[in-house]
C-alpha cells in the first residue's frame, strides 16, 4: 500500500466517522470509518518505516576520465 492509498482510506474513514449521519440497519459506519482510519495510519507508517528508508541512501559517485585506446590506421 503506498502513501495515497493510505491518504485515500484516511479520508474516507474521517468521512464516514465524522461527516455521514446514514444508519445502515447491521453496520456500523462510525465503526467502518474508525477501522478505515486506523489503516491509513497503519500504511502510513509502514510506508514510513519501509521504504523511506531507501529513499535516503545516496551513492557518491567520483568523476573519472575514461581515456579510450588509441587507435592506429594502416591503409594499404
Amino acid at each position: 500500500m503506498g502513501i495515497g492509498a493510505s491518504i485515500f482510506l484516511l479520508a474516507i474513514g474521517a468521512i464516514l466517522t465524522f461527516a455521514t449521519d446514514i444508519q445502515v440497519s447491521g453496520l456500523d459506519l462510525d465503526a467502518v470509518g474508525i477501522i478505515l482510519m486506523l489503516a491509513g495510519v497503519v500504511g502510513i507508517v509502514l510506508f514510513l518505516v519501509v521504504f523511506a528508508p531507501r529513499n535516503r541512501r545516496t551513492a557518491v559517485v567520483e568523476d573519472q576520465a575514461v581515456r579510450a585506446p588509441r587507435r592506429t590506421i594502416i591503409e594499404e
